[in-house]
């Protein structure tokens, strides 16, 4: 059985928990595992699979050029890879997390003593040999390798003797930004072309986005700790949200973001894009980060729930951007 959670679970679950898509009921094995495979990671990764996918195949002369059936199986097999890799990274940080978790997510199911030790190994080992599998069977020796890349990384994050988490922030984000920034962007593009029987090329938006979407992670590995200053400061985690404060690395993350939007902007002006999207959509996502940075600060710096739904905004963003590259 999970050990006993402590008392501050008590204060933390006593919060509002409107702001948190995981408040679902886990009493169920169902929603026990939609809670295990953090649900709003797995819509960035269909975004970025579906958005991948749109841009490969209209860079490759459109859906009706390159349309065969055949495709499918394949293609669904690969989403079936990357979302099990997903699950696989964010379940076993939950496993060598729960301590920390019971104080700071206490409605994970591990932490909240819906899903056993013993049932997540299980789930864990179900992935870990499911993903690969049908990366190796299907995808050429470079995903194969890509995807090796970003199991070993994710587990390094959160498995003895690596945990990356623990050693200090920058390594830390330095791992998030390159699985969620550059291998899932590129490895995604790649796969389709190789499916197609189409030669790799840089285009001009495959490299804006492996270049855009890796400076977001790293940006989304910084303020995911926002939220969770109380139970990283209580078992030793060292963030930048621990030694700087909250409000300061909210203030720095915004400004990160917007200097990455204003490069969008500037590319968008001078570079072989679709000016309305690249120009018009990057300005218009930009004032929408301004105007969630600000309803945060109107709410409190400090606050839980102003904190949460900041950080909750910085995802919303990440997903719009994935619209506008079907279309960059």
């Amino acid at each position: 059985a999970p050990p006993p959670r402590p008392r501050a679970v008590a204060v933390a679950a006593a919060t509002p928990a409107a702001l948190d898509e995981n408040s679902i009921s886990g009493e169920t094995f169902l929603g026990a595992l939609y809670k295990f495979c953090r649900p709003h990671t797995i819509r960035g990764t269909l975004l970025a699979s579906f958005a991948g996918v749109a841009k490969a195949l209209a860079d490759s002369g459109g859906l009706r050029a390159c349309w065969r059936w055949g495709l499918l199986p394949r293609a669904f097999a690969g989403l079936v890879a990357l979302l099990c890799g997903n699950a696989f990274i964010v379940g076993i940080n939950q496993l060598y997390d729960v301590e920390v978790d019971q104080i700071n997510k206490p409605f994970l199911p591990i932490a909240a003593g819906e899903l056993s030790p013993k049932a997540a190994k299980r789930i864990l080992a179900l992935c870990a040999l499911t993903g690969p599998a049908i990366v190796y069977a299907l995808y050429p020796p470079l995903i194969v390798g890509l995807y090796a890349l970003g199991t070993f990384m994710g587990t390094a994050y959160s498995v003895p003797p690596f945990q990356l988490k623990q050693r200090g922030p920058l390594a830390a984000g330095l791992c998030i930004a390159c699985c969620r920034g550059f291998l899932l962007n590129f490895g995604v593009y790649y796969a389709v072309l190789e499916s197609l029987g189409k030669p790799f090329v840089w285009s001009p938006g495959v490299a804006f986005m492996a270049r855009f979407m890796t400076v977001f992670a790293a940006v989304i590995a910084v303020t995911k700790d926002l939220p969770d200053v109380v139970g990283d400061a209580a078992t030793g985690v060292k963030t930048f949200a621990t030694r700087l404060g909250v409000p300061k690395v909210a203030a720095g993350a915004t400004a990160a973001l917007l200097l990455n939007y204003a490069s969008a902007v500037a590319q968008g002006l001078r570079g072989p894009f679709s000016k309305i999207p690249m120009v018009g959509g990057h300005a218009v996502l930009a004032g929408l980060l301004v105007k969630n940075f600000l309803r945060y600060r109107t709410l409190g710096a400090d606050d839980p729930n102003a904190v949460k739904g900041y950080y909750k905004s910085i995802w919303d963003n990440f997903y719009l951007e994935y619209l506008l590259y079907c279309f960059i």
